[in-house]
């Protein structure tokens, strides 16, 4: 898997060169680079690897995004369950239905994440099903577990048992994409 870190912020490039549990067993290659770089070497990527996943700046009119867009084929969403956040989705969601218009290539769904176990969040989570975007058939939920392993440099499957629940989300994370690529 390549990881293309598409973000000014550069935390995936961060996290992969703070990782020293990341071991090969992971197969994961992760690099830096523009918008206009991602379109110049994007058919060199796909030969690279079986799965490349783009990360993007949080913005809807940032460069890489659009560039992301213009050569994905599945642009997953994630939605925190809280007012200001969906009326972000929402934006996100009319660029993305945009662009699927115009590449029959590009489908997008949405993903939960950091979803806790309260009211707000599940009336929140109630309001997605009005989205025209599918949601994921996964969620990620707020836990300790995905922060520590950005701090000790290691994923979620490499730290001890108390990050069952957040390697099960996982699982089931990996397992929707799949299904939303038609490889499932």
């Amino acid at each position: 898997m390549l990881l293309v870190d598409l973000d000014p912020q550069e935390s995936a490039l961060r996290w992969a060169e703070s990782a020293p549990l990341l071991d090969s067993d992971l197969q994961l290659d992760v690099r830096k680079m523009s918008g206009l770089e991602l379109i110049k070497h994007v058919v060199e990527l796909q030969s690279e690897a079986d799965y490349v996943v783009l990360d993007t700046p949080p913005s809807i009119y940032h460069p890489s995004t659009l560039a992301a867009l213009a050569v994905a084929h599945l642009a997953i969403v994630p939605a925190v369950p809280s007012p200001t956040d969906l009326w972000s989705t929402r934006a996100v969601e009319r660029l993305i239905l945009n662009r699927m218009e115009q590449s029959h290539r590009l489908h997008g769904c949405i993903l939960p994440n950091r979803v806790q176990n309260t009211a707000l969040a599940t009336d929140v989570l109630e309001l997605l099903h009005e989205f025209t975007l599918p949601i994921l058939d996964a969620m990620l939920c707020q836990r300790n577990a995905y922060a520590q392993s950005a701090v000790v440099g290691a994923s979620v499957f490499q730290l001890a048992s108390g990050a069952d629940a957040a390697q099960d989300e996982v699982r089931k994370l990996i397992a929707a994409v799949l299904k939303q690529l038609g490889e499932n």
